[in-house]
């Protein structure tokens, strides 16, 4: 374990005017406070935030997210209160403190409704202080180096977590280093075979090639000493998840997969970077649509630097980073650089982002999503997501994630634009609305007045924003359509009780039922949440009771203008208390389906003849004829009792086909006329009942779709 003088060392090597004092005393509360707990691998417990505390100073960070670090558990794990530590250190460390057990109390891989919940309360947590992440993620790496010692069950769970949300979370925060850290040892978790085999692979390469390297990284050297420029050059293997993934996503193996080293050029000043962008084109061929410029592009969590691919020795491809030294700081410590030190004061790094900025960019959409997974699904379009850079006509520039669309560009100009989108050019040609963008493409968006965005554009925007406002414009569409026909079902049942619906009616029944307003009463009787008889009955309970509700046989259904022809579909045939839709055909008016018809699969995008219907509140006459299909024993009399049966529960039959005689069995086909689906369910009992009914379905013929 680290003593508290080394740690105090680490934390004045960027910071000499640390406050010795408060991490000693910070180190011995600590000490204190977790005497006798022990880890699993058996070592003292106060080993684990020493360690953490050492991980931060790495990030040269502030005296306070230090010792948060080395009381990060003790109000979750000892006696420690948020008083106590507010009286002892202060109160923004006791806020860190308490942050940082909140998070750890967070189980962030459990259900999705839980999982959903959580995320935002992590979100808040970064919201408020964006140190305790910082602490969170450096309590996440050191449990993930000292996994082993946790059951293999635990492990796993751990490593799921930590790949799903907390390696991406670093990445996003600009703490590549860490994001790549977390994922390798979680893939020494997860999957350990896979790992292996790539580690095996490099050395058999690395015997045969000699050191790739050491080699290339001289090269480059070489170059800038020609030309005189100062610049630091490092180069490495990339780490075995991250070829993993590349093998995957190309589907590619080891030997065919290139770009497996990457290097990267540090110097003085921006003019420098682009001069050894010229040298490394000159001397190496670059592969084309590897290049891109994050120096005059620079990502959300301000990370700059210049990308380029180029054939280096042998041909194979190698990855080179140019960057200069605050790029390079900003690019190891991300979003944390706000906080770094140096020489005792705060790094004035003119790159740093500040972190409410950055959150309040992240979290922009978020709070718009309706349910659990919408918000999930924002937050992992928006937090773990690469970016592409894309030009409007007047040159500004418009970030989005990777495979985003014209769409989601629209949306990020704004949703009116957006929303009234029709087409799109990208660099001066027309393209589908579809279409990947690429990074420096310049897109025009083409509006018109009146239109609406379509529910197939969820499919085809990948950004949280756009999928919100998709969303949002949808539940409006939809609203006002259940409105018209909650209007249309409430007037029809007040007719039946020899009232007028009025607006002042409404509101009374809305408020008796608990409802905010009028509006959305309607609202919920279009969408079939309440009942238009239950408004009736809550008003006028008395008359409703009186006056029983025969249905016009030649306007079972509720949604259509008087004039408008409709039947109901042979395929599905629904009955009255079936969910409905309607589906227009020229010439024919509309036919009704059963809302689980797979005829209305042909029409899924055609939103534009589909029709909200219901069926009218009320008794419906016996007029609706239903197919059944029966398997019915050859013995005298048993179809004589089928029939009985039927007209025993007050049905008609309509009609009787025999489709298979066999010398021990009949099969059948009977039209039944019923009057709703209470009705036919009854009817349905009865037979079943009968022994010597072999079998009974409800037939549909999706050869009689119109």
């Amino acid at each position: 374990m680290i003593d508290v003088e080394d740690l105090i060392a680490l934390v004045r090597n960027y910071n000499p005017r640390t406050n010795d004092d408060l991490i000693r005393r910070a180190y011995a509360y600590g000490a204190q406070m977790h005497e006798g707990q022990k880890r699993h691998s058996g070592e003292p417990y106060f080993t684990h935030p020493v360690a953490v505390a050492a991980i931060l100073t790495e990030m040269r960070l502030d005296d306070a997210t230090i010792v948060t670090a080395l009381l990060h558990d003790t109000i979750e794990d000892t006696k420690s209160t948020w008083s106590e530590i507010a009286r002892l250190f202060s109160e923004e460390i006791a806020d860190l403190v308490d942050g940082v057990t909140k998070l750890t109390n967070l189980q962030l891989s459990s259900s999705e409704a839980k999982q959903a919940e959580n995320m935002r309360k992590l979100l808040i947590a970064m919201s408020r202080d964006l140190r305790v992440i910082l602490v969170k993620l450096a309590d996440r790496l050191h449990n993930m180096r000292t996994i082993k010692s946790m059951r293999p069950e635990k492990q796993a769970q751990k490593a799921r977590e930590t790949m799903e949300i907390f390696a991406p979370l670093a990445g996003r925060m600009g703490m590549q280093w860490m994001r790549e850290e977390l994922e390798d040892l979680s893939f020494r978790v997860l999957n350990p075979e896979a790992r292996n085999s790539i580690i095996r692979r490099f050395i058999t390469l690395q015997r045969e090639t000699g050191d790739v390297v050491h080699k290339i990284t001289n090269d480059i050297r070489l170059e800038l000493e020609k030309a005189g420029i100062e610049a630091d050059v490092y180069g490495r293997a990339k780490k075995p998840y991250s070829i993993w993934r590349k093998m995957r996503e190309k589907e590619l193996g080891f030997s065919r997969l290139s770009d497996i080293y990457g290097f990267r050029v540090i110097t003085h000043d921006v003019a420098d970077c682009y001069r050894v962008l010229g040298l490394i084109h000159t001397r190496w061929r670059a592969v084309p649509g590897r290049f891109k410029d994050y120096i005059s592009q620079p990502k959300s969590n301000g990370y700059r630097s210049i990308h380029t691919t180029v054939s280096g020795r042998d041909g194979k491809r190698v990855e080179v980073q140019i960057r200069t030294r605050q790029m390079h700081e900003v690019a190891e410590a991300g979003v944390a650089a706000h906080w770094a030190y140096r020489d005792g004061v705060r790094t004035r790094n003119p790159f740093a982002v500040d972190p409410a900025k950055w959150i309040s960019t992240l979290t922009e959409r978020f709070d718009q999503a309706e349910d659990h997974d919408e918000f999930l699904e924002h937050v992992k379009l928006e937090m773990y997501s690469d970016q592409v850079f894309c030009f409007t006509p007047k040159g500004d520039v418009i970030q989005l994630p990777r495979g985003a669309t014209p769409l989601d560009f629209a949306y990020a100009i704004h949703t009116r634009i957006g929303n009234s989108c029709v087409s799109a050019k990208v660099d001066g040609l027309r393209v589908p609305l579809w279409t990947r963008l690429k990074n420096g493409q310049s897109v025009e968006i083409i509006t018109a007045e009146g239109q609406r965005p379509q529910a197939s554009w969820i499919d085809i925007v990948v950004t949280g924003r756009a999928k919100a406002a998709i969303r949002k414009s949808l539940r409006e569409e939809d609203n006002q359509r259940f409105v018209r026909l909650g209007q249309e079902l409430a007037r029809v049942a007040f007719e039946h009780v020899g009232k007028k619906v009025t607006d002042k009616a409404l509101r009374t029944a809305a408020r008796m039922l608990g409802i905010g307003d009028e509006i959305d009463l309607l609202a919920r009787i279009g969408s079939a949440e309440i009942t238009a008889r239950k408004v009736v009955v809550t008003l006028y309970p008395e008359l409703a009771a009186a006056r029983p509700d025969e249905v016009d046989a030649k306007r079972p259904v509720v949604g259509l203008s008087p004039e408008q022809p409709f039947r109901r579909a042979d395929c599905c045939q629904p009955v009255p208390g079936e969910r409905i839709v309607g589906i227009t055909y020229r010439g024919q008016g509309v036919v009704v389906h059963a809302i689980d018809c797979p005829a209305l699969e042909e029409f899924e995008e055609q939103l534009d003849r589909w029709v909200d219907l219901q069926w009218q509140g009320g008794r419906h006459p016996v007029a609706n004829t239903v197919t059944l299909e029966v398997t019915i024993s050859n013995h005298s009399g048993v179809l004589g009792r089928i029939c009985t049966l039927i007209g025993e529960q007050k049905a008609n039959i309509s009609d009787l086909n025999f489709v298979d005689r066999k010398p021990d069995y009949y099969r059948l086909l009977v039209d039944v006329d019923v009057r709703d689906v209470e009705h036919l369910h009854a009817v349905m009992t009865a037979l079943e009942a009968e022994s010597d009914v072999a079998e009974l379905d409800r037939h549909r013929d999706l050869s009689r779709k119109p």
